[in-house]
């Protein structure tokens, strides 16, 4: 797991492509404009990869906000996690937000949000973001598919709304979860 060299963004737009075939160009149109914020210390994408150089899976997290009664908060949004097809079902996907959040932590975030697949995430400790006291940012999402990882002790005593980053809004992609 390490980021992606520069060389490799078309290996990981075909990737995304792959992964998300039934969506379109959306979600790889989503990557390419995150990258900006990924260049400019606003999250971070990894990937994996075979010694030969081909790419395995994907993994990005963008800055967001959560608007908190007492202040906003910097915290992460897990968007997206791609796997070649090919290559699902071994554990590839796992060790990237593994790995994704343990660079997270690292980093000083307190969470990390999502929107996504509810039968995955809670195996690597994601919890019903509803239930755990926070609002997601859209009707949009399904409740199920609203998920929180808390990453420190301080994050236990957080609530509020998940603000997504404004890429999310721009690419009309909140909300692309059916659960």
């Amino acid at each position: 797991m390490r980021a992606p060299r520069p060389a490799e963004t078309r290996l990981v737009d075909q990737l995304v492509n792959a992964a998300f075939a039934d969506s379109g160009s959306t979600v790889t149109n989503l990557v390419q404009q995150m990258r900006s914020l990924w260049r400019t210390d606003r999250g971070f994408e990894l990937i994996a990869s075979t010694s030969e150089g081909e790419v395995l899976g994907h993994i990005g997290f963008s800055r967001g906000y959560l608007d908190a009664p007492e202040r906003l908060h910097h915290v992460l949004v897990l968007s997206p996690l791609a796997v070649q097809p090919s290559s699902q079902g071994r554990g590839i996907g796992s060790t990237l937000v593994r790995t994704g959040l343990q660079e997270a932590t690292e980093r000083g975030f307190d969470l990390v949000f999502l929107e996504g697949e509810p039968g995955f995430y809670p195996r690597l400790g994601f919890v019903p973001g509803g239930a755990a006291g926070f609002r997601k940012p859209s009707v949009r999402i399904p409740d199920a598919a609203f998920m929180v990882r808390h990453l420190t002790p301080v994050a236990e005593s957080l609530s509020g709304t998940l603000i997504y980053p404004e890429i999310f809004w721009e690419t009309d992609t909140v909300g692309l979860r059916d659960a």
